[in-house]
């Protein structure tokens, strides 16, 4: 699908839609508990993510029962897992990575099905692990990933350098083994998502301690009897990378300052890009300033760069983006398509090794960009276009349902103007 869009700046205020990150892991915990959870989304208007479905209907698979109704997921726990599941985690890495472990500790064999440029991003560090402690671990096919046997409880050591998401996932999967060790090697990658699963999994009863050098899970994951998710820093990025670049600015509601989320750092990140960012309650509002250059250390955020980048492309002298090289293993990679897609827009934007570097330009242009099938390539060239001469065309505009299934409502309810075509009827 293509989205046309016609040059207008963005304003007013649009309520965040229910954290992804915290979803799955919620309803994980929710899935693993002693007895019912619900997890009320907070904004009951909001469509489910892509991402978040994926996880809830592998959770199905695995024995969950789980209900969606205005806004509530209702989670009755697994008791009999089945001897056999296929788990379609379509292409969220999140599913795949969190829920790899769990079969393997419920003894389940699994086959989970992939798609999209999935079957590319890394989980070799993560199989073996499971392979070390009792599991087989292939790949009969391409989109495949099969879990065999039981894993055994006791000590893990895990590459922590390359994804947060396989200490998640052991986490996740300790408490069923009776709690155990997971030591870290290697420079921790996203520290931050690690702790938000910490902080659930305390939320759910589990005994989790923390250092340097790895954690040690205890206890049993109880059920709290009802959960709220908090509001999305990351998809909020876009609207406030929006407000950023003109109009009569955009406030975010539902966002807690306070958040273990760490695109919470986005308010910090666009001050230092000379952007105007107030806080007040739970409310998030950016308009533009002197925006000027800055350095901005990404291993923590890699999320954010599209939508700051696309800031950084109007602000004066030269911006650097560092610490993001995986984002070359995202659902495109995503450092070549953020170049590309600002470049389009008449940007100046260079790739390096490990990020960006941004030469800020007077005006941007609309054109066509290639989406490259990304959500957040999609919301960052939406957000820029908000600053953009021309009408700006941008293919794959339906992908933002992975993170953002109502993206183009608010886009509108934000004053945007564009039409959504198939892509054969725009040809």
């Amino acid at each position: 699908m293509i989205a046309r869009i016609f040059p207008r700046p963005l304003g007013g205020t649009v309520r965040a839609i229910p954290s992804k990150s915290v979803l799955h892991r919620q309803l994980i915990f929710a899935a693993l508990s002693d007895r019912s959870v619900t997890v009320d989304t907070g904004r009951g208007d909001a469509p489910i993510s892509d991402d978040v479905l994926a996880t809830a209907d592998c959770l199905r698979a695995l024995g969950a029962e789980i209900r969606f109704s205005d806004g509530v997921f209702s989670v009755t726990p697994v008791t009999r897992p089945p001897e056999r599941a296929e788990l379609r985690c379509g292409e969220s890495g999140s599913t795949l990575r969190f829920l790899l472990p769990v079969a393997a500790a419920l003894g389940v064999d699994a086959d989970f099905i992939m798609e999209g440029r999935l079957p590319e991003r890394p989980v070799d560090p993560l199989a073996d692990v499971l392979t070390t402690n009792g599991c087989t671990v292939s790949r009969p096919e391409g989109n495949v990933l099969s879990v065999r046997g039981r894993l055994r409880g006791g000590r893990f050591s895990v590459r922590a350098d390359v994804s947060s998401q396989f200490v998640s996932g052991l986490i996740f999967a300790l408490p069923l083994l009776g709690g155990g060790r997971i030591d870290l090697i290697g420079r921790e990658e996203s520290a931050g998502y690690t702790d938000m699963t910490v902080a659930e999994g305390e939320r759910f009863g589990l005994s989790i301690e923390r250092g340097d050098s790895g954690l040690t899970v205890s206890g049993k994951t109880v059920s709290p009897g009802a959960v709220k998710c908090e509001g999305d820093w990351s998809s909020a990025a876009f609207w406030l990378a929006a407000g950023a670049l003109g109009g009569d600015g955009i406030t975010c509601a539902g966002l807690d300052p306070a958040s273990r989320q760490k695109d919470r750092l986005v308010v910090d990140l666009l001050r230092d890009l000379g952007a105007s960012v107030d806080v007040k309650d739970n409310s998030v509002t950016a308009r533009r300033g002197a925006l000027r250059r800055t350095e901005i250390d990404a291993a923590d955020v890699p999320d954010l760069v599209p939508a700051l980048a696309a800031v950084a492309a109007l602000a004066e002298g030269e911006t650097v983006i560092r610490g993001a090289a995986r984002l070359r293993l995202k659902e495109s990679d995503r450092l070549s398509a953020t170049s590309d897609a600002l470049n389009g827009l008449g940007a100046s934007v260079t790739v390096t090794d490990d990020g960006l570097r941004i030469r800020g330009v007077p005006r941007l242009h609309g054109r066509m960009i290639d989406g490259r099938g990304d959500h957040r390539i999609v919301m960052a060239a939406a957000a820029a276009s908000a600053a953009c001469d021309g009408i700006t065309l941008i293919t794959d505009a339906d992908s933002v349902s992975k993170s953002y299934p109502s993206f183009w409502d608010d886009f509108r309810a934000l004053g945007g103007t564009f039409e959504l075509t198939e892509e054969s009827e725009a040809k």
